[in-house]
């Protein structure tokens, strides 16, 4: 009799550890994403994807009457897939950079989507709106600089009052003149000093630029979010087998656990997303199985 009991509490014991094991694995290795919207949303839930990004003109605009807006929120409720984020947070007409910033009408604009994102259960907005913050040819930097981080810190307190995160993402010089770098990107970030105002290291945008894996280090715990492409044609991973293990190392040293969310050019939805699941998260595998180099 004892030893039944004995065979049973061991049993117990092994179900726990090994429950606890996977919760442990879920912390440790990235989630995967996929920016698709919710017009894919059944075919990226069966590529194996939990989670999609949508866009804030088509989801939380505030060109949306509330009845459009209403009917996106049980269309979001209703989706296979967590809608996690929304990207094109502002149009080119609502300068957030330069010296044709109307910063009254930035904050009100802002306050509906943000308002919007928490009544949809959306935690993250993607802030990259290249003709939004783009500046003219010849003006100051240092000084759009200063006004942009100003403006963000106001931002931030929005995003923390409908506890929504700002991401702020790096992007190239091909789309923009202002904040082409992830290590520009991490200095505004850190000026602005608000857990709501974080980081998106785009790799595909590091990879286009030339920029070192090392600056993910740099930049450490400011980073909230990832995106990834690969580089030539900015398709899904997988389709020209890119090789992202060097910045994935990056994110595994400093103990990165959080979201990466594929963001590319998809030709054959069919092929290239379940094909993408499978590719990046083999390489996350291998990498976050390494030991951290020193």
């Amino acid at each position: 009799m004892r030893s039944t009991k004995f065979s049973y509490l061991a049993f117990f014991i092994c179900l726990v550890y090994i429950g606890f094991c996977g919760f442990v694995s879920e912390q440790v290795y990235p989630r995967l994403g996929i920016v698709s919207g919710l017009a894919q949303d059944s075919l990226a839930y069966a590529s194996g994807f939990k989670m999609i990004s949508e866009s804030v003109p088509k989801m939380l605009s505030p060109a949306l009457t509330d009845d459009q807006f209403r009917a996106n929120v049980i269309k979001v409720k209703a989706a296979k897939c967590k809608v996690l984020t929304c990207n094109l947070f502002y149009p080119a007409s609502i300068k957030i950079a330069g010296p044709e910033v109307d910063e009254a009408k930035v904050l009100t604009y802002t306050e509906t989507v943000l308002s919007r994102a928490q009544q949809a259960g959306i935690k993250f907005i993607v802030l990259g709106s290249l003709g939004a913050r783009s500046i003219p040819a010849d003006y100051n930097v240092v000084k759009a600089k200063s006004d942009f981080i100003s403006l963000g810190k106001k931002l931030a307190q929005i995003a923390g009052k409908y506890k929504v995160t700002i991401l702020l993402e790096n992007l190239e010089t091909t789309e923009t003149n202002f904040i082409t770098s992830l290590k520009s990107a991490a200095e505004i970030v850190r000026e602005i000093d608000h857990p709501n105002f974080r980081l998106n290291a785009d790799i595909f945008h590091m990879m286009r630029e030339g920029e070192s894996p090392n600056e993910i280090i740099v930049a450490g715990t400011l980073i909230a979010f990832s995106e990834v492409a690969e580089k030539q044609n900015r398709s899904l991973p997988g389709v020209m087998g890119d090789d992202f293990k060097p910045y994935l190392r990056a994110l595994h040293k400093i103990n990165y656990n959080g979201f990466i969310f594929m963001e590319g050019s998809i030709k054959n939805a069919t092929v290239e997303m379940p094909l993408a699941f499978k590719y990046l998260s083999a390489q996350i595998a291998e990498v976050y199985s390494e030991k951290k180099a020193d």
